[in-house]
């Protein structure tokens, strides 16, 4: 005689075990990321690869710099797999710290040396350029501005919008201003900049591109793609971008790059180069770079029509790795001139 109430026992236990080896199995083919980028540009890109691949990714999103700490403090007890951030300079950082692994050199050398790390712990994948955004109406002339240098002359106190000294691409920024010139003609500058915003400073580059439009400023320093997100809504805004530092002996503009590096403790090595291998491939550049109206950063993928093509102007030549090398510098020069 069947024991109906052992049978049903049995059943039950069976069916907990198939259902903790159904999460299991999802569990390990899923990736974990820490991204400082923020969902909306990432979101698109995730869920091309999981189509394409039918790998899961989780994403963790906060501040880079915040996710950072967060992988230096959990070590090998972090459940990242990857980590993804908007600024060269925490990932640097990053692989100073020991927290990423090399990624295969097939995969690096998709990507130019000045924009991944010289030991391949991270490998850029968007650039932006940091430019001036101009209102019209008060700029007639926009060779008026021929340098981010211009934003210190007296003549412009009142005038000039910056985000705080906080602000990664800021802080990014002036890194390369450091290493293409000299301190003391940065600090010079600084002294200038603090002065002509009369501490009165932005949180976002968002407002500064609507407060240069709506003319309560002349001129503003901002990454390119926030000039053509304003413009995408309002196509009559009286601004314009200009490129600044150009010419032969000219510094250029400066960039920054978000990239991407694998976590030092994932177990789960094989599925996070699978998901670098997307992010360097020529669709997965696209995807990355043009969500943000950013420039790919592998030769010979075109950026979006709406931006300057990136030959069309003069960069300056810092490394990107150089941006977290130099990052405490940076803040202590800030911190000296006691910048807002």
């Amino acid at each position: 005689m069947i024991d109906i109430k052992k049978t049903l026992t049995l059943i039950l236990i069976l069916s907990l075990f198939s259902t903790l080896f159904s999460l299991t199995y999802a569990a390990d083919d899923e990736l974990i990321v820490f991204s400082g980028r923020k969902d909306t540009f990432v979101k698109p890109v995730v869920k091309a690869f999981t189509k394409k691949t039918g790998i899961k990714v989780l994403l963790h999103t906060a501040e880079s710099t915040a996710l950072l700490n967060k992988l230096r403090l959990e070590k090998s007890a972090t459940q990242a797999d990857l980590f993804l951030s908007n600024d060269a300079g925490n990932l640097q950082l990053g692989s100073q710290m020991g927290l990423f692994r090399p990624i295969n050199n097939a995969l690096s050398e998709l990507i130019p040396e000045q924009y991944r790390a010289t030991d391949n712990r991270w490998l850029g994948l968007s650039a932006r350029a940091r430019v001036l955004v101009v209102n019209t109406d008060r700029v007639k002339n926009e060779n008026e501005f021929d340098s981010v240098f211009d934003l210190a002359k007296p003549s412009l106190k009142g005038q000039i919008a910056i985000t705080n000294s906080t602000n990664e691409s800021y802080i990014a920024g002036v890194t390369v201003y450091l290493k293409a010139t000299n301190r003391t003609r940065v600090k010079h500058w600084l002294e200038g900049l603090k002065a002509n915003t009369e501490s009165n400073v932005f949180a976002k580059h968002s407002h500064i591109v609507t407060a240069v439009a709506r003319g309560r400023k002349t001129v503003g320093l901002v990454n390119h793609y926030y000039i053509y997100r304003h413009l995408a809504q309002h196509p009559d805004a009286p601004i314009a971008i200009v490129m600044p530092d150009q010419g032969d002996n000219a510094m250029g503009v400066a960039w920054n790059v978000a990239g991407v590096a694998i976590s030092k403790y994932s177990k789960k090595q094989p599925l996070a180069e699978r998901f670098v291998e997307f992010l360097v491939s020529v669709e997965g550049q696209k995807l990355f770079a043009e969500t943000n109206d950013e420039y790919p950063v592998r030769s010979g993928v075109a950026a979006a029509q709406a931006i300057p093509p990136a030959a069309s102007y003069k960069i300056a030549n810092v490394p990107m790795v150089e941006l977290g090398r130099y990052r405490n510098e940076t803040i202590d020069l800030l911190e000296e001139v006691g910048m807002p």
